[in-house]
């Protein structure tokens, strides 16, 4: 079965504070602490591994990475690029009764010779799996001293060109930069509160996500897939518009887009290269499901993993239970 590979242009450190009750202003102690390497392709990469699909993760790896990889379970998966600089740290407050406040850190910029060097190591996991399909997941890093960003559109291009699916996860201006040029990016995954902003348009039902992922999907995406939160997902494409959702109890919403995106491309894989859209949405929902219901950001197993329900052609007028304005 042909592989997936993902990259992490922004690896980050994930601190989780496990916390009573967050109070602004005040001193707050902690129960539990949960520290993993993470970054969103690294969080991809993790919940494919629990299938039979090949994958592996590139990102750069600093000191501090190496050992929490080491640690973690990630033998075999992660394919690091060595990295004297410091890894970002994202904190999670993960509040006992289910509300998830996060502080992230901006991108720590990117030489042109770590770059050059994550650029060939990611084409080299291309060949080595004979990958079907390239996630580049996760905040866009500037490129030192350049005052732009890493041009990660030239290798979306490269692959494109080579015959590898390429799927993008971003967001701000290098959301914007992709959709500037649809043809060699098969999927995109915006949440509803990125397609609002990249679309300009307020997104209040079913309805609206569809015509404005219809938007995506008609400037050249061939896949455009929409994690919706407690709303679930849905996908347009050229087998028509697709919803499916899972119940969960939330604890923790960190990384449950990531492990729905997992789950599409193992659940739409199909031996003769084609996607079946229908599989994949539905396990999205059932692992971003999962997902949510645990503590930490990474998934360990999806044996518990709930049942989603698949609609074909949904309601449009179904009401968000979050709407998103731009």
């Amino acid at each position: 079965m042909s592989g997936i590979v993902t990259l992490t242009p922004a690896p980050a450190i994930d601190l989780t504070y496990h916390l009573p009750h967050l109070a602004l202003g005040e001193v707050n102690r902690a129960t539990a602490v949960n520290t993993e390497l993470s970054g969103k392709g690294v969080n991809v990469a993790r919940a494919v591994a629990l299938s039979s699909v090949p994958v592996s993760a590139v990102l750069a790896l600093g000191a501090q990475g190496a050992a929490l990889a080491e640690q973690g379970g990630f033998a075999g998966l992660i394919a690091g690029v060595p990295d004297e600089g410091r890894t970002r740290v994202n904190t999670t407050l993960l509040d006992a009764s289910g509300v998830t406040t996060k502080v992230n850190e901006g991108p720590v910029p990117v030489d042109a010779g770590l770059w050059a060097a994550l650029v060939e190591r990611t084409e080299f996991e291309l060949e080595r799996l004979d990958a079907e399909w390239l996630v580049i997941s996760g905040s866009i890093p500037p490129l030192a001293g350049s005052g732009r960003p890493v041009p990660f559109l030239d290798l979306v291009r490269h692959a494109s060109a080579r015959g590898v699916r390429v799927a993008i996860d971003t967001a701000g201006a290098a959301l914007r930069d992709v959709t500037a040029d649809l043809g060699p990016v098969a999927l995109i995954k915006p949440n509803t509160h990125e397609l609002a902003e990249l679309t300009g348009v307020a997104l209040r039902t079913i309805g609206d996500v569809t015509d404005a992922a219809r938007r995506l999907h008609e400037a050249g995406c061939e896949f455009v897939y929409v994690s919706m939160g407690a709303d679930g997902a849905l996908c347009v494409s050229a087998a028509g518009v697709h919803h499916a959702k899972a119940v969960a109890t939330v604890v923790n919403t960190a990384g449950a887009g990531d492990a729905s995106l997992a789950g599409f491309l193992v659940g739409s894989s199909r031996p003769d290269g084609t996607v079946d859209v229908s599989a994949g949405l539905q396990l999205a929902a059932s692992w971003g499901a999962l997902a949510v219901s645990q503590a930490t950001t990474l998934l360990s197993s999806v044996a518990e993993a709930p049942p989603a329900t698949l609609t074909a052609h949904p309601d449009p007028a179904t009401p968000l239970t979050e709407p998103a304005t731009p």
